[in-house]
């Protein structure tokens, strides 16, 4: 063939193509194949058994279906032709593109054959590679076409709609049945239409001998020659890595199998005449029990190849060749692979430690950076599509690896790292690609003897466009596209490659070494993500959830590995990368997988996390509890008892000594590890794991690691604290302004729950300090949901007494009046309740915002300084949304506010039932009003008596203060009114309804009187809008004192007897 036929049969140009439209042709393929194996998704008329006698007849008689004459067994299909056209079509395609794409591969096989090209992976890399990728591809395409079990109903069926609807059949149909009979037994039929091109497909095979047997060196050879190691010669570790072939560098060794196994096994006739052929072949298939076709579907090497050749005369030689190969696989595979892997963890570990401390190594090194991925992946890939497929195994430990996570997370390692520093990488290249590459190529193309036109235009543009190159472009941050070099170095290599070609690439070699170096370090400039995925890609994971799920549940059990773990959910990230736009269908499927592991990944992360946090509590717990004084009695008792040495009894049998506090703190050697040492070392890893990265996207989503940590620990946290509020509703627990924490109640024969040790001070600001400012308002929304949802009971109670209290309001100076008002109204207990549990939440809140403010004043000091400076600047005349936005900003910083922007914002979003702000206004006052006529109604309760000693009541009802300013405040701020009027309203009706309490006669309704009076107070002190003067003049101070002596004198009667007895 002549070379003008060479140029304008643009080899280069076809193997591009169709590798990529190969690919989308297969996934397609694979798609049907999974969606016909799942009944719930398999097309429904294949299901139904109206269609029973249509599909059996169908796939009787395929592809000769006479349609006209069949009406008896086809009349359902006739029933339901236009449905199966719309169902069917796209499946009828996708077969119809596997014909297509049969025809051009055929085409194009048959044109490099008759124009005896040359292949050498070691020169014309791209060309040698897309050349076997094509052929590997078409025949994962035919494999996986014979097993579609369904391909006949399909093509059949949907052949048979058509006709019956346009009179004819497909024009595609004829040809296409025909294909599927052919390919029944496909790797019969593939053998006999490849041994035409045998001689060029053993030549391609034969160039990767020497490559592929390096590449299957064993750990002991790779430790030998120190692969990977930067610092084991110090002298030239700024050297560059080069190398005469880069590409081949970093090829993929699964690559590698799968072209050797599938080459040798459709041109099978060159194993029995050539040496060199039969050793590459019997190394392969030493090497691996499966290859993969594509995904999660794989072809069982030995015994695809020991069928096939034992139907073939004068192949026993090459069949015992097969059994003594797999015989060898089984034994030692395994095994040498666990080395590799072992090998790689150390030495990868290395190669990271030394480029993230020096990362201008990426430069020259980056090399060593994509072949570590590469052999990460490739021992990666063969532990999961064998621990998948062999089931039956002597050895089961060959196909498992606990430590599986350290390796997955050094990929991650690596991969960050060239990213981070891929302008260090783009300095480095672009200077060698302007300083020596276009120098050494322009000197080769001078001494060239014989360089025709068309090559010469192209290797000149080579020279032309690397000479514009200057480092300012990477300073400027300027997009690289050297696309258009590299194809037109593969169209050098397609010309240069044919029998009859001026200028042999062969002949020149060095001219092969220059642009393979050159393509290498234009990727670095234009495609560095792209070899990241061409390199490190783990989409296979997808494919194989069962192993993935497997391999974390092995790490979380290994301690070691824990910090290892969120290798799993990046690795989720990868899943993009097995989209195909010729199958768009998949995306959604893919999605959804990615997303879920990576959120249950993360969960599963999250929950050990938090179980260990409060592990470590109960175990401090524990030893906070060997200092409570009854364990000493035992000590007190012996040292009190003590005598002479000889006439101390013997310690009983069964008794063991108790170890004092602190022993355990006493270590006689290293190795002795406590529970505690063993949970803080997890915790540590488990923290280093959550940690590791801010964020990572997978698909359109955006992932925050420690986001699930803090979810997990605020539910965790949220039930205690909803378990502590309950208690404080019940009257268990109270809240002491005197100690500033909530405390237990002591009860006869209960074990104490002491509330003290969770809720002071120290307590808050470590609540604080593990939640963060958003977690804290994650919490204050959690507690606002509690005081709006009893805000909705109070407003329904106000409803209901509507009529009563407007009278109540108008008339609450008329004693008579009143005595007749008063025992109309309905649940005053239960509103005196509610707004007692609202301001336990309110004081709890409170006492949470302080431990966030000192917090917030420790991390941030410059910060709190504007936030103060900003709420001072707030005064009543401030608009109210500008005073809502500071107070907002404020109560983020911990800072207390006069009104609760919190609270403001919790009311505000509460669904009225159909009622106008009017109305909603009315029933804020007469809640007030509600509340200062119930009041009276706490003197009765024998819990309302005042402790000096707590600084509040035993029912919590000190809280009913904070309460009250709060809820109003919040309430007349959304209805734009005045705080201090209404407050001034409440302290008037609340005064004479405590006043007239003091006419009362029964006794028990007035048995803590004194301590209900110093509410008045209490109200006046929690208020930012009332004062001392305020309520002077509505209830007399002189009361108010004589309620606290009465109440103290009260308090040292009680304890008086105590302390005579």
């Amino acid at each position: 063939m002549s070379l003008t036929s060479a140029y304008q049969h643009k080899l280069a140009e076809k193997l591009t193509i169709l590798n990529d439209r190969g690919q989308g042709v297969l996934i397609r393929m694979y798609n049907i194949k999974k969606t016909c194996s799942d009944p719930k998704s398999k097309p429904p008329f294949l299901l139904e058994k109206s269609m029973e006698s249509s599909l059996k007849y169908i796939n009787k008689k395929f592809p000769s279906i006479d349609v006209r004459n069949s009406t008896q067994h086809l009349g359902p299909v006739h029933r339901e032709k236009a449905e199966i056209i719309r169902f069917l079509t796209s499946y009828y395609q996708s077969f119809v593109d596997v014909m297509e794409f049969r025809d051009h591969v055929y085409e194009l096989l048959n044109t490099i054959d008759a124009c005896q090209c040359h292949f050498d992976i070691n020169l014309n890399f791209d060309f040698t590679r897309s050349y076997l990728d094509l052929i590997v591809t078409y025949t994962s395409v035919i494999l996986l076409l014979s097993r579609i079990e369904d391909r006949r109903l399909l093509i059949g069926m949907y052949n048979c709609a058509h006709e019956m609807l346009h009179g004819h059949s497909d024009p595609s149909f004829a040809r296409l049945g025909q294909m599927v009979l052919e390919y029944d037994h496909p790797l019969k039929k593939l053998t006999e239409e490849f041994g035409p091109h045998t001689k060029a497909v053993s030549g391609a095979l034969l160039s990767l001998y020497f490559l592929f047997v390096r590449r299957n060196q064993g750990a002991e050879q790779w430790r030998s020659a120190q692969l990977l190691s930067l610092i084991s010669s110090p002298p030239a570790m700024i050297n560059p890595a080069n190398s005469d072939t880069m590409a081949c560098e970093y090829l993929s060794a699964e690559v590698m199998e799968r072209w050797i196994v599938i080459g040798f096994l459709l041109c099978h006739g060159c194993l029995n005449s050539n040496s060199q052929c039969q050793q590459l072949w019997k190394l392969c298939l030493q090497g691996s029990l499966y290859i993969t076709l594509i995904r999660d579907d794989v072809l069982q090497i030995h015994k695809v190849t020991e069928d096939l050749f034992s139907s073939l005369k004068g192949y026993s030689k090459r069949v015992a060749d097969i059994k003594e190969s797999k015989e060898y696989a089984i034994a030692n595979s395994g095994q040498f692979h666990c080395q590799r892997r072992q090998f790689l963890r150390v030495a990868v570990k290395e190669l990271e430690t030394v480029l993230n401390d020096e990362p201008g190594l990426l430069g020259p090194k980056a090399l060593f950076a994509f072949m570590a991925l590469s052999f990460i992946r490739d021992e990666v890939t063969w532990l999961v599509r064998h621990t998948e497929n062999v089931t039956k195994t002597k050895t089961p430990e060959d196909y498992a690896d606990s430590t599986i996570a350290e390796l997955l997370f050094l990929l991650e390692e690596v991969r960050a790292l060239v990213r981070r520093h891929i302008k260090v990488i783009q300095q480095y290249h672009i200077q060698y690609l302007a300083r020596f590459d276009v120098l050494v190529l322009s000197d080769i193309i001078q001494n060239l003897s014989v360089c025709p036109e068309e090559e010469s235009v192209i290797m000149s543009s080579f020279v032309s466009t690397l000479s514009t190159l200057s480092l300012k472009q990477v300073d400027n941050e300027e997009k690289f596209d050297f696309s258009g070099l590299r194809l037109d170095w593969f169209r050098l290599q397609a010309y240069t490659s044919v029998l009859k070609a001026p200028l042999h690439l062969h002949e020149n070699p060095d001219l092969a070494k220059i642009m393979n170096l050159i393509v290498f370090h234009s990727q670095m400039l234009d495609s560095a993500e792209k070899m990241l995925v061409e390199t490190s890609d783990l989409s296979v994971f997808c494919f194989h959830l069962r192993t993935f799920e497997k391999m974390f549940a092995m790490t979380l059990e290994e301690p070691s590995m824990l910090r290892y773990a969120i290798a799993f959910p990046l690795i989720c990230a990868h899943f993009v990368h097995c989209t195909h736009e010729m199958c768009p269908e998949e995306y959604p499927h893919l999605k959804n997988h990615s997303l879920h592991h990576c959120n249950s990944f993360l969960e599963e992360l999250a929950k050990q996390t938090s179980n260990c946090v409060l592990e470590i509590c109960a175990e401090q717990r524990k030893l906070s509890e060997q200092l409570l004084p009854k364990h000493c009695a035992t000590t007190i008792s012996k040292a009190k008892n003590k005598k002479s040495m000889k006439q101390r009894q013997a310690p009983r049998k069964g008794e063991p000594e108790r170890d004092k506090p602190g022993a355990e703190s006493h270590r006689k050697n290293r190795s002795l590890v406590t529970t505690m040492d063993k949970l803080h070392l997890n915790l540590t890893e488990l923290a280093l794991a959550m940690n590791h990265v801010y964020s990572f996207s997978v698909f359109e989503h955006t992932i925050f690691p420690s986001e699930y940590l803090s979810s997990h620990l605020e539910a965790r946290l949220n039930r205690y604290l909803e378990s502590l509020l309950r208690q404080a509703s019940s009257g268990v627990i109270i809240l002491s302004p005197a100690m500033q924490a909530f405390i237990s109640l002591p009860r006869d024969g209960e074990q104490n729950f002491s509330a003290e040790e969770f809720s002071d001070i120290s307590e808050m600001r470590a609540l604080a300090e593990i939640l963060g400012p958003y977690g804290m308002k994650f919490l204050s929304e959690n507690l606002m949901w509690h005081v709006t949802s009893q805000i909705v009971e109070l407003k329904k109670l106000v409803v209901e007494n509507m009529d009563i209290l407007v009278q109540i309001r108008s008339n609450f100076s008329k004693p008579d009046l009143m005595a007749s008002l008063l025992p109309q109204l309905m649940g005053a207990e239960n509103v005196l309740k509610r707004m007692t549990i609202i301001g336990v939440i309110l004081s709890f809140r409170a006492m949470a915002q302080e431990g966030l403010q000192e917090v917030f004043s420790s991390h941030c000091p410059f910060l709190m300084g504007p936030i103060g400076c900003l709420k001072e600047l707030v005064t009543p005349d401030t608009d109210i949304k500008v005073t809502l936005s500071v107070f907002e900003l404020a109560s983020a910083a911990g800072v207390s506010c006069d009104i609760d922007p919190a609270l403001v914002a919790a009311i505000a979003n509460l669904k009225a039932d159909n009622s106008s702000p009017e109305e909603e206004y009315k029933v804020a006052c007469l809640l007030l009003i509600f509340l200062a006529v119930s009041l009276p109604l706490l003197a009765t309760d024998p819990s309302s008596f005042y402790s000096i000693e707590k600084d509040g009541y035993n029912n919590n009802i000190h809280c009913l203060t904070k309460a009250i300013i709060q809820v109003s405040a919040a309430l007349f701020t959304l209805h734009n009114k005045n705080i201090e009027t209404h407050l001034k309203e409440f302290l008037v009706v609340a005064s004479v309804s405590l006043l007239q309490l003091g006419q009362e006669t029964d006794k028990l309704k007035t048995r803590n009187r004194e301590s209900i009076s110093l509410l008045m107070r209490l109200v006046v002190e929690e208020s930012p809008f009332l004062t001392l003067d305020m309520l002077e003049s509505c209830f007399p101070y002189v009361l108010l004192r004589n309620a606290y002596r009465e109440v103290s004198r009260a308090f040292y009667l009680n304890r008086l007897p105590a302390s005579t007895h």
